[in-house]
């Protein structure tokens, strides 16, 4: 297991690339499954979790390929065994390749690895009429349940058991129209739901349905199939049904949250950075954060630039669903408040356990209470480095960041984390003009008794 290793005293300066988001093209992937033939996503971030959802649809019988943006897409696909992560590359092409029927069973394996596996319960559900998943595992940042999922899928007309761990579903009289509501509007369930609900017979509606980019996109790609849905983007969508949909090419949309990491990462270090491929439209509530910091945002045609000419200032963060300022981002946030002047209270809405690696961040020598779902940070002008640990994808992102504005050197240990999320993140880093390096973790003593 490898280890960043973070000199301090650093300001990142220049230009940086964002990849296609890991949120969206993840569920792109699994909504190739609606249609039987070859489906294109281009602009695929070439991280850990892409490589694992491909070996998921493999297991259910597509062929898929990955070829880096500059070469052809194969004309004939092949299977080959992924590895656990993708070559260096800035971004892929995953060709899909649906039979006319795909399996129906997600194997423990590898949903335990990756949450986002779950978003194959809804088009399996809908092509194949039974389908049966494992509990997913991913990140340790709380409790996320599947009761939306299952009870849209019931008012959908689906027969869904939960045992021995997976979540069994079927629909023998196939999926009907509903009208839905969500207690809270969950990114992958409205996701589920949208992706069962293009083939049922008749209308559904999702009321209180997710808004963010990635929900846009999804339907944008659905659409483009021969799906018929209205309101993506808004608290209500309109799905109409069809008999069957086909394959297309896609590209997928830029990674707000990278983006997101990057003009904190400017911030924090006081640095200069230019963010480009994705849309400033999509952070418009982080990086008026940056702003208020007393940062300089600049928007551009293809991203923004931010710029910090002093030590920031304190601001108050409270997390929620889009439009609002995104959980995935609150680690960056708590650490710009770790080395600004003043007091900032951040407040945690969506996931119970956020706030699990502020210990790691305390380690550095920030000054952070919490309490319940709020932390109260008291701006140092200066961290100390130290050995901390990525609990999860943000977290250790947002722990590299810190280094860069600790006195010595950070090691940052479990940054297989950082991989399933950010593609190139210390060649990135770099480039921006920091000393970070890779290096393989020592090896631990053994002890006698």
């Amino acid at each position: 297991m490898d280890v960043i290793r973070v000199v301090g005293g650093a300001r990142l300066a220049g230009s940086v690339p964002v990849e296609g988001a890991k949120n969206s093209a993840l569920k792109l992937m699994a909504a190739a499954l609606l249609a039987p033939g070859r489906t294109v996503i281009s602009n695929v971030p070439r991280i850990t979790d892409i490589a694992i959802m491909g070996e998921v649809l493999r297991r259910l019988g597509c062929e898929v390929t990955f070829a880096a943006e500059s070469d052809p897409v194969p004309a004939s696909p092949t299977v080959s065994p992924v590895p656990d992560s993708l070559p260096v590359s800035r971004a892929s092409t995953v060709t899909i390749d649906v039979p006319p029927m795909p399996g129906c069973e997600a194997d423990y394996d590898l949903v335990r690895r990756l949450r986002a596996s779950i978003c194959v319960l809804g088009p399996l559900l809908a092509r194949c009429g039974q389908v049966r998943v494992a509990h997913p595992g991913g990140d340790a940042i709380g409790s996320r349940g599947l009761d939306m999922h299952v009870a849209g899928l019931a008012r959908m007309g689906a027969d869904i058991a939960n045992e021995h761990g997976f979540v069994i579903a079927s629909a023998p009289r196939g999926l009907h129209g509903a009208t839905i509501w969500l207690d809270f509007p969950s990114v992958g369930a409205t996701e589920n739901l949208v992706m069962a609900a293009v083939l049922a017979d008749g209308v559904t509606e999702i009321d209180n349905a997710a808004r963010e980019p990635e929900i846009v996109d999804i339907c944008t790609m659905l659409n483009q199939m021969g799906a018929q849905i209205d309101g993506a983007g808004s608290a209500t969508l309109r799905i109409e049904g069809v008999p069957e949909l086909r394959p297309v090419r896609h590209a997928t949309i830029g990674d707000r949250i990278v983006g997101g990491t990057w003009a904190f990462a400017a911030a924090m270090t006081q640095g200069d950075v230019t963010v480009r491929g994705v849309s400033s439209t999509f952070l418009e509530i982080a990086l008026d954060k940056v702003a208020t910091a007393g940062g300089t945002v600049d928007t551009t045609d293809d991203g923004f630039r931010v710029r910090m000419d002093r030590r920031p200032r304190a601001v108050d963060v409270v997390t929620l669903p889009f439009p609002g300022f995104a959980t995935d981002l609150l680690p960056m946030a708590i650490g710009l408040a770790s080395v600004s002047e003043g007091a900032s209270l951040v407040t945690e809405n969506i996931f119970d356990g956020r706030f699990m690696f502020v210990n790691e961040l305390v380690r550095l020598g920030a000054d952070i209470k919490t309490d319940g779902h709020h932390a109260v940070v008291r701006g140092r002008e200066r961290l100390s480095g130290a050995p901390v640990r990525a609990t999860d994808i943000r977290a250790g992102a947002g722990l590299v960041i810190a280094g860069l504005c600790a006195d010595g050197v950070t090691e940052i240990s479990h940054v297989h984390h950082i991989d399933r999320g950010y593609p190139n993140y210390v060649a990135d880093l770099c480039s921006l003009g920091v000393q970070v390096e890779r290096l393989a973790a020592p090896q631990e003593p053994a002890y006698r008794m």
